[in-house]
């Protein structure tokens, strides 16, 4: 895929989203992130100057890949990651999925949790890319439409199959073939992240809420609605609603979505739009049914029972994060090692009962049912293929359009 936009400092509602992100963003309020609140998750906001001042140079780099990987010679691996996304020991002091990797490898992993959001960490990073230069970083996770962008300005390095033979075979079909990377020829998914519907039984007197439409119609729900501060999944889904296929959005569509979530804010059928905040607001009731997360359900109905969730009868949205190797790193072989490690089934089991997102490798059921016969059998962790079938995931958006989708959703939700 070639990015042919003029990429430049980030729009005004762009950088409203990640001020969003950044305290009420997908991954800043999950269950165990509120436990361990006030702790190195938090994230100062000075960078934020920097991202509205800072642009982009107007070409991508062509040349991602050339660097001289010093592997052999350096083993070790620097790993960036989001908050919570990798499982602990039980004091909280070791990393068991890493530690078992070194000791296979004796690859050293540098681990560190500093990706609080896409365009952020895009911010801290783009100057070193642009002028061809090692980030410091090996290995790192990003969201599929921050990956487009990536691989479109040709900052990501070419992964090579013959270093990646478990992720290639045990890569779920779901996730095979994304438009934005044909073939996984740049990228693997560390997780898949569904937009459901979740309720609370209580709230809706043990009515099921299984629509978008119900969420923007039902007068028994006015004013205990959310909906998602993340685009792509709020106006996804309301696309799909309205029988229209977020792979192929035009901008008409885009429009008519917007108008119709506009008709909820205006008759205040939508309570707000939301990040994971909604936790607090669905288990207390204050929100009857919101569009939410699938990982935060699964971690939600360990501590309330009345949590219910519903995947929309029209389908639902699947987002993934994504393994990328920047341009210029040191130890691609390195990295690439480390990513055929966490598909292997035993591994990526591990992984999958820590997080509880959809876990993309295949064949892993029976060592997650090792740990958890219940995480096993969740769809939310390990769709079925009916339920894999159901999924959809927003198209690409480039330049100004993504510009222009971004200001008409941030008037939508008053950012």
């Amino acid at each position: 895929m070639e990015d042919t936009q003029q990429p430049g400092s980030l729009s005004a509602p762009e950088l409203a989203a990640v001020r969003r992100s950044l305290t009420d963003g997908r991954m800043a309020m999950t269950r165990r992130s509120l436990l361990r609140a006030g702790g190195a998750g938090a994230l100062a906001l000075g960078g934020l100057g920097a991202l509205s001042a800072c642009g982009i140079p107007p070409a991508g780099r062509t040349d991602a890949g050339r660097s001289v990987d010093r592997s052999g010679q350096e083993k070790r691996v620097s790993f960036s990651n989001w908050t919570e996304y990798l499982d602990v020991s039980d004091d909280g002091k070791r990393r068991p999925t890493l530690d078992a990797f070194t000791r296979r490898t004796g690859i050293a992993v540098k681990y560190t949790e500093d990706v609080n959001d896409n365009d952020e960490f895009f911010g801290k990073i783009q100057a070193q890319l642009a002028a061809g230069q090692d980030t410091g970083r090996d290995l790192i996770v990003l969201t599929d439409w921050m990956c487009a962008r990536m691989i479109g300005l040709g900052w990501v390095q070419k992964l090579d199959a013959a270093s990646l033979p478990h992720a290639r075979a045990n890569l779920s079909e779901q996730f095979r073939d994304p438009d934005w990377d044909p073939g996984r020829a740049h990228s693997y998914p560390w997780t898949g992240i569904p937009a459901v519907i979740a309720y609370n039984v209580k709230a809706t007197g043990g009515r099921t809420v299984d629509s978008v439409s119900q969420l923007l119609d039902d007068p028994k729900l006015k004013g205990r609605v959310g909906f998602l501060s993340e685009m792509r999944d709020s106006v996804g889904l309301t696309l799909l609603d309205m029988g229209k296929r977020p792979e192929d959005c035009t901008a008409d569509d885009f429009d008519a979505a917007i108008a119709r979530l506009q008709k909820g804010v205006d008759s205040k059928q939508i309570r707000r739009f939301t990040g994971n905040d909604y936790i607090n607001d669905l288990s207390k009731g204050d929100l009857a049914a919101c569009v939410a997360w699938a990982g935060d359900v699964v971690q939600l109905q360990h501590d309330n029972p009345d949590i219910k969730y519903a995947v929309p009868r029209a389908g639902y949205m699947t987002s993934t994060d994504n393994l990328l190797v920047p341009d210029q790193a040191r130890h691609k072989k390195n990295a690439e090692r480390l990513i055929d490690y966490c598909y292997e089934p035993k591994v990526a089991a591990r992984i999958a009962a820590y997080i509880n997102y959809v876990c993309p490798v295949d064949g892993v059921r029976e060592e997650l049912a090792k740990i958890d016969r219940d995480l096993a059998d969740n769809p939310l962790i390990l769709p079925d293929r009916e339920m894999a079938a159901r999924s959809h995931s927003f198209r690409a958006l480039h330049g100004e359009e993504s510009k222009d989708f971004a200001r008409k959703f941030a008037d939508l939700t008053g950012a």
